[in-house]
């Protein structure tokens, strides 16, 4: 069985400390075959919260994939927000959007942060044409027979949770990615996690949303999702901080 961690929006800066270092120890001790963090690494994108998110991330002796949140391009900072909007990702370079192939599961990144969009509330998600090419081409470059994971920060479509993604072009870039032979999109954002199911043209996507490790709780403690791959199958559990399981 292969097993994968998705954490999302840690929020360092307002990490909440004992759900950070109670991830910690789980992936010390079960060894997952990879690790899907879905955006949000910082509360505003300051050098040494990325230095904390850096230091983290890098501990873990697992492949990682990283996906940029709307809380990790600058806030304050317009100039660095439109032309330098990921220097100081640069020590997670090598993470930040990286495919991974583990045991038979790919995994593809989406961009779904804007440094400008054309409404109030620059913090929903947004697919770009060329966000969407970019990984419609890694997708169709998959194995047949493997499992396809896209990996971004907003859900493409809503998914009931109390936050909203709002995310624009997120359902034609949905519709897409089904039609490459996607089975799952694994995002944050909503800080409450869920996996419901889609249909595009007969096919079955399966939309999962991890919970968040930071102080900024909505519905649910803080927890992340473990995703148990047996073959062409898999299922999620929710681990809840001080909490059983709970299948989703």
């Amino acid at each position: 069985m292969t097993r994968i961690f998705h954490v999302s929006d840690v929020h360092f800066g307002r990490e909440d400390t004992e759900a950070v270092e109670w991830f910690d120890r789980k992936v010390q001790q079960e060894k997952p075959d990879a690790i899907i963090m879905t955006g949000d690494l910082t509360m505003r994108a300051r050098s040494a919260e990325f230095a904390a998110a850096a230091k983290w991330l890098q501990g873990f002796d697992v492949p990682v994939t990283v996906e940029v949140g709307n809380h990790d391009l600058p806030y304050f900072n317009l100039f660095a927000r439109m032309f330098t909007p990921y220097k100081r990702y640069k020590t997670l370079e090598r993470m930040i959007e990286k495919p991974l192939d583990v045991k038979g599961v790919a995994v593809v990144p989406l961009k779904t942060t804007a440094r400008f969009q054309l409404r109030t509330n620059w913090s929903k998600g947004y697919v770009s044409t060329h966000a969407l090419q970019k990984s419609l081409a890694l997708a169709e470059a998959v194995p047949a027979g493997n499992l396809l994971f896209i990996a971004a920060h907003h859900p493409l479509i809503e998914a009931g949770t109390r936050a909203t993604s709002m995310t624009r072009h997120g359902r034609q870039a949905l519709d897409a990615l089904a039609q490459t032979g996607a089975h799952a999109v694994l995002s944050g954002h909503v800080h409450d996690p869920f996996d419901v199911e889609h249909q595009v043209n007969g096919r079955t996507v399966r939309l999962i949303g991890a919970g968040t490790l930071s102080k900024r709780t909505r519905d649910k403690p803080p927890s992340f999702n473990e995703i148990q791959i047996d073959g062409s199958s898999f299922q999620t559990i929710a681990r809840f901080k001080g909490e059983d399981p709970v299948p989703l």
